[in-house]
């Protein structure tokens, strides 16, 4: 009892010892750290990450605080004391520079370099960094989903024009709608309309014989993966309700680009017809397509030009493993997809941490090319097609729908296992660096 008694009395005198900061200077140093916070979570960091740096950013402006995320809005607060903040926050967009902007100031912070009173200003200007330019965006949409045409089995030119083109025209409507509609929801429904338009007319007037590819091919630069593995991390780490609020985000998205090329093909009069499977493409062009592929998503999510080698060759080494692995190893599409996230995950996870940015953004970049869009586009087409027959659609409809959407799902689900595990294992056995 007497032990209890003294401990309580130790616990009282460190209370006391401690000194709370002035309500000021509390305040002050709470404001700036949720403005770190709401910045990297709403730019596609991972909750983890943005936790531990918000904290990071308090304890060297000296206070303690605890962060609490939730979907739409962040809560700031101050351990000992009755004061909190809680800021609007939706994880909606991914902006690699931002995210490193904001990462610098908190490093220059922590480091003794920039005072606390310029942190505030430093932290509002690199939340205002303006994304990728409108000309690079358009260029390297164009590159990225003609690249994903080549991936996916056609070399032919005009296809691949057709291909472009289309991606062309729908990051042009992208940034042309996001100047005056914050609705994210839009762009990808909009410019998956596009695709699906300028696939019908290709059909329709014979300019293509590819034109599943020429529909579905810009709809991939369309897919928000990492919103889908922060969605998928956050469920690992028990953070259900954020996790699920992030895959329902993202499903929402895909939901529409699929709605959005249905809508396409329809509205110019074209009928779906499922693609057959294509000749494999010679590992070269395979890997350098691969490559550009992650070019073009690095620009969608805003990375520095300095940074956009390292995931390419990250993805174009991906590539190829997979094809070892499937080609050499006799291994089916799912193990591929397996080992190469895996590999992508190992390689990729001690340098984004070094350099603080994104995990989700750099590996869901360097295996895009990965994602099984030709089995997804063969599954919802043939599901048109079933519900155009009724009670007389064949048995082998059925089949090849079935086929299509479970080793699509096992591909997803190959990725998303590859990608997290060895990210989780390295934030447990590594401490972050500072």
């Amino acid at each position: 009892m007497h032990g209890l008694l003294d401990r309580t009395a130790q616990l009282t005198n460190l209370e006391r010892e401690t000194p709370c900061p002035e309500p000021p200077i509390c305040k002050a140093a709470l404001k700036t750290t949720a403005l770190a916070a709401t910045l990297l979570f709403a730019h596609g960091q991972t909750t983890e990450r943005t936790v531990n740096a918000a904290e990071r950013l308090g304890y060297a402006l000296g206070v303690t605080v605890r962060v609490l995320p939730y979907w739409g809005e962040l809560t700031v607060v101050f351990d000992g004391a009755p004061t909190s903040q809680i800021v609007p926050a939706k994880p909606l967009g991914v902006d690699m520079g931002r995210v490193l902007a904001v990462t610098t100031v908190i490093d220059q912070v922590c480091h003794g370099k920039l005072s606390a009173e310029a942190a505030q200003s430093a932290l509002e200007q690199a939340g205002r960094l303006p994304p990728a330019s409108t000309p690079r965006f358009t260029l390297f949409a164009a590159l990225g989903a003609a690249s994903l045409g080549v991936i996916f089995g056609t070399l032919d030119a005009t296809s691949l024009l057709l291909i472009a083109a289309s991606a062309t025209i729908g990051a042009l409507v992208r940034r042309w709608l996001a100047g005056f509609s914050n609705n994210p929801l839009i762009q990808p429904l909009c410019a998956a309309f596009i695709a699906g338009v300028v696939a019908a007319a290709a059909g329709r007037f014979q300019l293509s014989n590819a034109t599943a590819l020429v529909a579905f091919c810009p709809c991939m630069v369309l897919v928000p993966g990492p919103h889908i593995l922060n969605g998928a991390i956050d469920l690992a780490r028990t953070r259900i309700a954020l996790g699920i609020a992030r895959l329902a985000y993202a499903g929402v998205i895909v939901l529409l680009i699929c709605a959005g090329g249905l809508f396409g093909f329809t509205a110019a009069g074209a009928k779906l017809a499922i693609a057959g499977s294509s000749p494999p493409v010679p590992l070269v062009i395979d890997v350098i397509a691969a490559g550009c592929a992650v070019a073009s998503f690095g620009t969608f999510f805003s990375m520095p030009w300095r940074l956009l080698a390292f995931p390419i060759a990250l993805g174009m080494l991906a590539h190829a493993a997979r094809w070892a692995s499937i080609s050499i190893a006799g291994g089916s599409a799912p193990t591929g997809a397996l080992v190469a996230c895996m590999l992508v995950s190992i390689l990729a996870t001690p340098v984004v941490d070094r350099l603080h940015l994104p995990f989700a953004a750099v590996a869901f970049s360097a295996v895009v090319s990965l994602m099984p869009g030709f089995f997804l586009f063969n599954a919802a087409t043939g599901l048109v097609e079933l519900v155009s027959i009724g009670p007389t659609a064949p048995a082998a409809l059925l089949t090849g729908i079935v086929t299509s959407g479970v080793t699509a799902f096992l591909i997803i689900m190959a990725m998303t296992f590859g990608l997290i595990l060895p990210r989780m294992l390295f934030e447990r056995l590594l401490p972050s660096p500072a």
